[in-house]
């Protein structure tokens, strides 16, 4: 099957793998036309998209620029890392459980604190962080 893939407006995904250490001498096909929106968001009505400011998350590789892709539908679980309100601002952190049972919103990064969420504190969970989104060219690269 022939295309001409400079006249397609989705980008398109190639059929194998890119191996990260030695070259692989595989041959690469073209397989089907790459929608993001089918491969990171999986209930539409309930997913958002945030943009993070600050570098509590870089030990996630999560940095200041990145794009999260938010699922309000899902549950957070211990470990995953999600979007909290505490005391009315939101954050990205991982959620934690305590043996205790208790609640952590943990950094990312040895230069913050974890934050222990007591019982007085107004906490939820706004979205569980499904993938994240980060850019080498930040410049306006279209014509």
């Amino acid at each position: 099957m022939e295309t001409n893939m400079e006249q397609q407006d989705t980008p398109w995904l190639a059929s194998g793998n890119v191996v990260a250490g030695f070259p692989s001498p595989a041959e690469t096909y073209v397989e089907k036309p790459l929608d993001l929106n089918n491969l990171l968001i999986y209930r539409p009505a309930a997913t958002f998209f945030v943009r993070v400011c600050g570098d509590s998350m870089t030990g996630a590789g999560i940095q200041s620029g990145d794009i999260l892709v938010v699922d309000k539908s899902l549950t957070a679980r211990d470990g995953s890392i999600i979007i909290a309100v505490l005391d009315g601002d939101f954050t990205v952190k991982q959620f934690r459980r305590g043996r205790d049972g208790s609640a952590w919103l943990v950094p990312a990064n040895p230069q913050f604190q974890p934050i222990n969420v007591t019982e007085r504190q107004d906490f939820s969970v706004f979205g569980v962080v499904t993938a994240f989104i980060h850019q080498f060219i930040h410049e306006h690269v279209r014509n």
